[in-house]
């Protein structure tokens, strides 16, 4: 009895299955490569930008045409229009940017608030005349501790809250 062989595997049968593996995986990364969408190509992305300027502070208006009534001479109720003690006056004109009320009658007197576009008050006291404007005693409706001066070309009497 002859001794069992082990069979072998022929070396030429091996590399010829290696390499028809190797050009069927070529010839499958060309295909996807080849078949897949193109890509635009990416880079730096330029930012569009708005710079917003900052906002600067509000030109005085224009000097008054009206010539300001003493103190005393104030009538309690002078008509529609006619800002008066006692009137609720609404602020306008300020394009948004507010009505400045200050600590005193006059531009060097310090700031105190800020009157938003529309925002009613009442008067208090006035006219003063100082810095080539009209100035009136403002409070706030709601609370009196909001108060202080401001230029009469920026409010508007109008009815009462």
């Amino acid at each position: 009895m002859q001794a069992a062989r082990k069979p072998r595997l022929p070396i030429f049968e091996m590399l010829g299955a290696i390499l028809i593996a190797l050009v069927l995986l070529l010839f499958v990364m060309a295909l996807i490569n080849f078949t897949r969408p193109a890509q635009t190509p990416t880079g730096l992305v330029t930012a569009i930008l708005t710079v917003i300027p900052a906002p600067t502070e509000t030109p005085p208006p224009p000097a008054p045409e009206n010539t300001p009534t003493p103190n005393g001479d104030v009538p309690q109720s002078p008509g529609t229009g006619v800002l008066y003690v006692g009137a609720y006056v609404q602020v306008t004109g300020t394009g948004g940017d507010g009505l400045r009320i200050r600590s005193g009658p006059g531009l060097s007197f310090e700031q105190q608030y800020l009157g938003l576009e529309s925002e009613v008050f009442e008067i208090i006291a006035g006219p003063q005349d100082a810095d080539d404007y009209i100035w009136w005693h403002l409070a706030a409706p709601y609370d009196n501790n909001i108060n202080g001066w401001a230029v009469a070309n920026f409010i508007k009497v109008v009815d009462a809250p």
